[in-house]
């Protein structure tokens, strides 16, 4: 038994992974701003046997229970990657919930820091995956917004749990909602500075009509995600078999149309960009099941929708400054208009990221949701 009549049990089974994965549909069964994910599809990220960042990453989970009942979980992520490869000792924790009892948060970190102390590493952060590419950070405002497919949702009192145990923001993220014009009302400054920057570096825009045809890009895709945020002390290079991984992940809810891949006078690609119809009603209608409705509420959401969701921005340094962000939106602005689009929600980026924040400036926008990393030394 722990202190306070906490007991921490490590998952240890398929059924204990199981519940692992439920616990917070029923922390969130009463919040309408939760958007579950699909059960199989979050035990399939962390199986060992199914997830190929296993063969670089090492996890344990676990589980606190107070009178026999699930009161918290978390996950505790080394990057061995991240630690051999780049000389961060860092301990990462991911897949954390709690209910509202600062002592079930700080018996679960007890179990980051004895992992962390065990394989002789200096610091703890979280809440991330085993990658850049899996959910992170905590939200410390928007809570009354609902999360999208690839982000986290978690109550308010998680950051005053974090901030009373000793924790230090690391990582600040933004989110946006912009609201979408018609083409020929969209901002003439962003019209004019693609067009311009198109010509000045000889760029082009590549459209696509089938998923087959983007197959071709991926690979290129995730070496320009490693250039892109490479220089960021948080990011982690993504390792080949991971990429075929994400793509069976997400692949099925990418649309041709919400891709699109812009490449230099050599045929070289420079920027892409991905969107997704947004999933959010549709997933919490699912409530973690494919079926036997699951798949037609997120059918309906891929064609019948008036809000979508950026997924990934990726720009060559070469190119960062540099307009490349005004030419994908206005292209992008030109599917949302033919889809009758009148919404679209940023997903987390930089809160120093100028850039980008400078050109939904152009447009009526709202940033509606913030979250955190929190680190602490060990």
């Amino acid at each position: 038994m722990e202190s306070n009549s906490i007991e921490i049990k490590q998952v240890n089974s398929p059924s204990k992974l199981k519940q692992f994965v439920e616990f917070p549909f029923s922390l969130y069964k009463n919040n309408p701003y939760w958007t579950p994910p699909i059960t199989q599809e979050e035990i399939d990220v962390l199986d060992p046997s199914k997830n190929p960042v296993f063969e670089n990453a090492e996890a344990d989970y676990y589980l606190a229970y107070k009178s026999g009942v699930i009161v918290g979980r978390i996950a505790v992520i080394i990057n061995w990657t991240e630690v051999n490869q780049l000389k961060r000792k860092k301990v990462r924790f991911g897949w954390f919930d709690v209910i509202d009892d600062i002592n079930v948060t700080k018996t679960l970190l007890g179990k980051v820091k004895e992992k962390g102390l065990e394989k002789g590493l200096n610091h703890i952060e979280g809440p991330v995956g085993f990658s850049n590419l899996d959910k992170a950070g905590m939200l410390v405002k928007g809570f009354e917004e609902r999360n999208t497919m690839i982000t986290l949702y978690n109550a308010p009192y998680y950051i005053e749990h974090f901030k009373q145990l000793g924790y230090k923001e690391l990582a600040v993220w933004v989110e946006y909602e912009i609201k979408m014009y018609s083409y020929k009302d969209a901002p003439e400054k962003v019209k004019r500075f693609s067009k311009l920057m198109s010509e000045r570096y000889q760029l082009r825009v590549l459209e696509f009509k089938s998923r087959n045809e983007i197959l071709p890009y991926v690979a290129q895709m995730f070496e320009l995600l490693d250039e892109t945020y490479g220089e960021l002390k948080t990011y982690v290079p993504i390792q080949k078999k991971q990429i075929q991984q994400y793509k069976e992940k997400y692949f099925k809810y990418i649309h041709p149309d919400f891709i699109k891949c812009i490449v230099d006078e050599n045929n070289k690609l420079v920027a892409f960009t991905i969107a997704m119809p947004s999933f959010s009603k549709a997933l919490k209608k699912a409530n973690g099941k494919m079926f036997p409705f699951g798949f037609l509420y997120l059918l309906k959401a891929m064609y019948f929708n008036h809000k979508a969701s950026f997924y990934l921005i990726g720009v060559h340094p070469r190119f960062q400054n540099k307009g490349v962000v005004a030419i994908i939106f206005n292209e992008m602005q030109k599917v949302f208009n033919k889809k009758k689009y009148n919404l679209v929600e940023t997903n987390p980026e930089l809160e120093d990221n100028l850039a980008i924040q400078n050109l939904w400036k152009n447009y009526e926008h709202r940033q509606h949701k913030k979250r955190v990393t929190v680190t602490i030394e060990i």
